[in-house]
Order: structure tokens, then C-alpha cells, then sequence
């Protein structure tokens, strides 16, 4: 019987990044532009609709030194990325432990976390189980080589390995404090049947994203006023209510009877571009269908008058050209601020719940 071809190769300097299906082509050029900025020279390696981008560095510290200068809430497309240890081809059904232990040899710390990844593609998907089977005998290998501390402490870095396929897995790492603690990138979230949409799941996932733990308790208190334009049929609403929140909803359209009856949710049948509210709120929210450059034109003017502290919204992504019209975007709100010296704090991303769009944070400081 031949024996399965197992190959295990060092890259000599190259970044994985996981982004949505899809968008691979965003995500390379946005990793390329920055690391151009960094002085990096390099190029990117992905096919349509695999879920990742390769990005390999022509110099030997290439992709160490892109992902230790680039701050990972800076990038709108990459979910979750590591550098490259090492790829296994060929892994041997029988053991592959032993080999992805051997590929993990040399990395510059014992990692604190193993994330056991896929892409997120229907055949990604399919490997979960072989991801929970192999979980724990890999992690008493990997700490009996001290490739793995026990747990306990203060996480510092994470062990990242992905798996294309059963026999064939990406091995690296990336530090806690540039990366997000959830294998491809994406939390779990459990949809609430009493939400009005599950359009709520997107604002979960924003406020989990974009706020700590600490902020979210100091800038989502009960009894805050909040505007959601675009409301209807609540989904965004309802993630600001159920947090104590006062939310005028703004929309032609109905809310869910069950929002209202809250007794935290007033509606108002108005358009969300010309609405203004009375007095300054902490929080605006907008979902509406339209152009992204007027979304943006939108949320500057609210931040810009002082119409409120934070918003968090989306914009809805032309066919062409996408990755451009978001810079575009972007763009706009830090030109509208600079020109009034606001200070603030801008973060976009391309979150597991959005689609053919991005959401945004801006938070005036």
C-alpha cells in the first residue's frame, strides 16, 4: 500500500487571514496596501470563495513586523489572522497530532490558547468534528513539548491551527493583545426567539466587537437615551432596550407590538435623514438601506453637531469596487471631523453577521 506524502514546510514569512467568502480579493488588498505603508513589499495568494488570504512577505521578518505594527480593529476585512509556523500536506489519519506538534516547534513563545480552526465555507464547516475530536489529544501533545501552557493567567498568545481539509492545516500564531479570542474571528451568539429580527444579531455582535467589557457597562447604562434611524422592525432597538436603554425608533415602517410594549421605545413616523433629535442622546444607531456615502455623510453631521456621543452603523456595499468605497467612506468622516477638530475614534469591520456590508463605530471623544 503507498503511504500518504506528508510534507511539512516553514514559509519563510507569511500572514493567514481569514475573512468572509467572497471577499478575498478586499482582504488582500487591503493587507497589501498596509503593509506597503509599513514598507513592506509582498504579495497575496487566495482563490474566490475559499475564506482566507495568504499574504507572503519577500523579506525574512516580513510578516512578523506587518502583524506586530498593524493594529488588527485597524482592518475592515480580515476576521482573524496569525503568522505562519508552518503547513502541513499529507497529514496521516492514523497521527496527525504528532505532525502538527512538529510544526508548532518553534514558535517564539509556549501559546497560553489552542484555537482549532477552518474557513468559513460549507466545507470548513464540515471539519468540526474532526476539530473537536483531535482538541484534547493535541493539547496534552502540545504541552508535553511546552508548546502549551496549562491554563491559567493572563492570556498572551494563541496557538492558531487551521485546517483545510483532513489531511492538509496551516500551523502559526499571533499575540492575544492583536487578535481576536475567537477561532476565524467570530463569537458565538445565541439568537434571542423574542427578538423582532435577526438583524439584532448584527448590533450584538458590533457591541461585543467594538466595546470591552468595561465600556459596555459604562456606555450602555440604563436610563441612557438612544435614536435608532431606520428602525423598523426593531432588531436594533430591541438590543438597546433589553439593556435599559430609552430608544426613539424612527421609520415609516411598523415595530414589533412586543418592542413597544415595553415601555422603554417610542416611535415616530419620520425620515431618518431629516430627523433631529430635541436634546444631544449617548447613542445613535442606524441600519438604513441606502448609499453608503450618505450613511456617512449622515453619521458625520450627527457627530459633528453634537446630535450624539457614539454610533454604530452599517454601510451597504456596492457590486464593484468595494473595498475603495469604504476607504471612500471612511475617508469622508475623518475629513467632516478634522475640519471641526472633533476628536474621536473611528472602527469599521466586516463582522460574521453582516453580508454584502461593513459596520461601523464612531465615538466622539
Amino acid at each position: 500500500m503507498r503511504r500518504e506524502r506528508l510534507i511539512t514546510t516553514t514559509p519563510r514569512s507569511a500572514l493567514f487571514l481569514h475573512c468572509r467568502a467572497g471577499f478575498e480579493s478586499e482582504c488582500a488588498a487591503e493587507i497589501q496596501q498596509r503593509a506597503q505603508e509599513l514598507g513592506v513589499s509582498g504579495f497575496c495568494k487566495g482563490q474566490p470563495d475559499a475564506g482566507f488570504v495568504l499574504f507572503e512577505s519577500n523579506e525574512d521578518e516580513g510578516a512578523v513586523r506587518t502583524h506586530r505594527a498593524v493594529a488588527f480593529n485597524s482592518l475592515v476585512f480580515t476576521r482573524q489572522w496569525f503568522v505562519i509556523q508552518g503547513l502541513c500536506e499529507g497529514l496521516p489519519a492514523s497521527d496527525r497530532v504528532s505532525e502538527l506538534v512538529r510544526a508548532a516547534t518553534g514558535i517564539p513563545r509556549a501559546a497560553d490558547t489552542l484555537l482549532l480552526e477552518t474557513p468559513d465555507t460549507t466545507e470548513g464547516r464540515e471539519l468540526a468534528r474532526l476539530c473537536r475530536g483531535i482538541r484534547a489529544p493535541l493539547e496534552a501533545a502540545l504541552t508535553a513539548a511546552k508548546l502549551l501552557r496549562p491554563h491559567g493567567g493572563e492570556e498572551g498568545s494563541r496557538l492558531h491551527i487551521c485546517f483545510l481539509d483532513g489531511a492538509t492545516a496551516f500551523v502559526g500564531y499571533a499575540p492575544a493583545a492583536n487578535s481576536p479570542p475567537w477561532p476565524r474571528g467570530i463569537p458565538r451568539l445565541r439568537y434571542h426567539h423574542d427578538a423582532p429580527s435577526r438583524s439584532a444579531l448584527k448590533l450584538d455582535e458590533a457591541l461585543l466587537r467594538f466595546l470591552t467589557p468595561e465600556e459596555s457597562t459604562r456606555l450602555l447604562a440604563p436610563g441612557m437615551q438612544a435614536v435608532d434611524l431606520g428602525a423598523a422592525p426593531g432588531g436594533w432597538t430591541w438590543q438597546l432596550m433589553r439593556r435599559g436603554l430609552s430608544v426613539t425608533a424612527i421609520d415609516n415602517g411598523p415595530l414589533a407590538p412586543e418592542i413597544l410594549k415595553s415601555g422603554l421605545v417610542s416611535h415616530l413616523a419620520a425620515d431618518g435623514f431629516t430627523y433631529r433629535p430635541k436634546a444631544p442622546v449617548a447613542w445613535m444607531v442606524c441600519d438604513m438601506v441606502e448609499q453608503p456615502i450618505r450613511i456617512a455623510d449622515l453619521v458625520a453631521r450627527w457627530v459633528e453637531q453634537g446630535w450624539c456621543e457614539q454610533t454604530i452603523f452599517h454601510l451597504k456595499l456596492p457590486m464593484n469596487r468595494r473595498y475603495q468605497e469604504v476607504q471612500r467612506c471612511l475617508d469622508l468622516i475623518r475629513r467632516r471631523l478634522g475640519k471641526k477638530a472633533v476628536r474621536f475614534s473611528l472602527t469599521c469591520k466586516q463582522l460574521y453577521h453582516d453580508r454584502e456590508e461593513v459596520t461601523a463605530y464612531l465615538h466622539r471623544l
